[in-house]
């Protein structure tokens, strides 16, 4: 490789989430010296997913057949939708391995201040996937944000009296120290609380 298509390369890099150039020049300076072991093999997944990823028809996660695994599996049909704002939210999710329902994703979340309504999202699909999927529970599994928490209210208020809505709780993570978290945090994990 020359040095110009090793700088196109640590400039590509250096656009991905989480890495800068400092962090880009050291990953492709990593591959080139693993090249057989990693660049190559890298190089050939890339072009693959490349040419057969696509989002799914019905719930919008990312695979390579029109329909993904999820929504395909008869036993995920239980009528619990969790809608999350992006596919990376959606992943997490199964990541944990506790919810067995089916997904919907959003692609994003209402803000004014961006310009994005109700139908730059993928809301109306999900009104209708409530009637065509039989759903009996809609989990919104939205971020905490200002942002996350306005969807989640239009989502509820396009479905009231149609489904069960529920959210996730909110409040102090797992192994956390209240010295460490922020006062809207406390707050949320106070008016949560429950009965030991």
């Amino acid at each position: 490789m020359s040095s110009n298509e090793i700088d196109t390369l640590i400039e590509l890099m250096a656009k991905l989430p989480g890495l800068g150039p400092r962090s880009a020049r050291r990953a492709v300076l990593h591959l080139i010296r693993k090249r057989a072991l990693l660049l190559t093999p890298l190089a050939d997944a890339m072009q693959e997913v490349a040419v057969t990823a696509r989002e799914c028809l019905n719930c919008g996660n990312v695979g390579t057949t029109d329909i993904c695994e999820i929504c395909a599996s008869e036993k995920r049909a239980n009528g619990e939708l969790c809608v999350v704002e992006d596919v990376s939210d959606l992943w997490a999710m199964e990541r944990a391995g506790v919810f067995k329902g089916r997904y919907h994703v959003l692609g994003g979340t209402l803000s004014a201040l961006d310009s994005i309504g109700p139908e730059d999202l993928s809301i109306p699909k999900l009104i209708d996937r409530i009637t065509s999927e039989n759903i009996t529970e809609v989990i919104l599994a939205l971020n905490a944000t200002v942002d996350g928490q306005t969807t989640a209210h239009y989502i509820a208020d396009q479905l009231e009296d149609r489904v069960r809505l529920t959210s996730l709780a909110q409040g102090v993570p797992v192994g956390g120290e209240l010295d460490y978290l922020d006062e809207g945090t406390i707050s949320a994990a106070l008016s949560a609380r429950r009965a030991l």
